[in-house]
């Protein structure tokens, strides 16, 4: 069994879920001390963080991920326990085998390897593990970040090893991800008997054209990575549940997707004066998710890209497709964040996986990786 099966495995059995760490880090740090890292656990509320650094010196190379995993959901769905590593079919099947315990054990594997064949590379190697990725992602990754912006610490290149592949390892990298914006709308009328409309006024026949005019608006075009900004209502809440009552207010759910194209502001600006025009009686909360960030064809990515091709013949595509990720705090301190992985087409259901063909080229991909950014050409 080769290393980082054996570690992908051993961290599959630990039942992580979200926000717990169950021992994940301590795995990590037992690993990582011997290769020369300083680590360090950053706690915040229930959440447990990791930094390790080995060295110094610019550039700081980071590898950032997550050892929490989400709920397994009905256990006796699942044909081999969850927590439980298994093989089956030419796959290892475990909650977190693809998101995403696989990348973290192959970013391990992959530094060991490196610092026993170049203990004097040039600059340093850094580690950033959170707990908290799949739940609220308030005291995970983004604590850490503001201690290292807090210390000064410059990272300059970071690969998150979220699960990204689509069809083949290899085939997609994650160069961004699209803001998300909530709002929750409500519309107030006047609630009345619905034989007497002219005592009443219904809000839901007030909304109905803005909501038109918001569906139809085209927020921007996109640009040379994202897709144009992406504006949909997720719920609309109306009525006593009697079919005789005009209903006293309207509320909706919606969500803004948004690329770097258009800022939180001006699509909030936009959307009140929408309302605004059409004279409705409203309230609106908004909720940041995360803001847009993309790190455009250069130095990282085709490090990356050229990892990629080596090991496995794939020509990599840049993407920004898909939910958010930690990826959108570290950027706030790095300036290249890309994400790679794993196919990503099991993750989040029963029977998580990954191929095994998967595991060792995934690990010798984030050791290439390395080579491309820390030895000096041609060594």
């Amino acid at each position: 069994m080769s290393k980082t099966l054996a570690l992908t495995e051993h961290l599959i059995g630990l039942d992580s879920v979200t926000p717990e760490d169950k021992g994940c880090q301590n795995t990590l740090i037992d690993l990582l001390r011997p290769l020369g890292f300083q680590c360090e656990t950053i706690q915040s509320g229930d959440v447990t963080n990791l930094w390790a650094r080995r060295g110094t010196q610019r550039p700081l190379v980071v590898f950032a991920g997550h050892t929490d995993v989400v709920p397994t959901g009905p256990v006796n769905q699942w044909q081999s326990a969850p927590f439980a590593p298994t093989h089956r079919d030419g796959k290892l099947f475990g909650r977190g085998a693809a998101d995403m315990k696989t990348s973290i054990a192959a970013f391990v594997v992959a530094t060991e390897e490196f610092v026993a064949a170049h203990p004097n590379h040039r600059g340093s190697i850094g580690f950033l593990i959170t707990s908290d990725e799949e739940g609220p992602a308030t005291d995970g990754t983004v604590v850490v970040c503001n201690q290292l912006k807090e210390r000064d610490e410059q990272l300059d290149y970071c690969i998150v090893g979220e699960p990204t592949s689509s069809n083949v390892l290899g085939d997609t990298i994650k160069n961004g991800r699209r803001g998300t914006m909530s709002g929750k709308l409500v519309v107030k009328g006047v609630q009345g008997h619905i034989a007497y409309p002219q005592l009443a006024k219904n809000p839901i026949h007030l909304a109905v054209p803005a909501l038109t005019e918001l569906a139809a608006e085209v927020w921007d075009e996109g640009n040379d990575y994202y897709l144009p900004t992406s504006w949909q209502m997720s719920n609309i809440h109306g009525g006593t549940g009697a079919s005789n009552v005009i209903p006293g207010e309207v509320v909706i759910d919606f969500n803004f997707r948004f690329s770097t194209a258009s800022t939180a502001e001006g699509l909030q600006q936009r959307v009140h004066a929408i309302l605004d025009k059409h004279q409705l009686n409203y309230d609106l909360k908004w909720t940041i998710g995360g803001h847009p960030f993309l790190t455009p064809k250069g130095g990282l990515s085709d490090a990356l890209s050229q990892a990629i091709f080596a090991e496995t013949g794939v020509t990599t595509e840049l993407s920004t497709t898909g939910g958010t990720s930690d990826g959108r705090f570290i950027a706030k301190i790095c300036p290249q964040v890309v994400e790679f992985g794993p196919p990503n087409g099991s993750i989040h259901k029963i029977d998580e996986h990954i191929e095994l063909k998967y595991i060792d080229p995934l690990k010798n991909i984030y050791r290439r990786t390395l080579e491309n950014l820390l030895l000096p050409q041609g060594q």
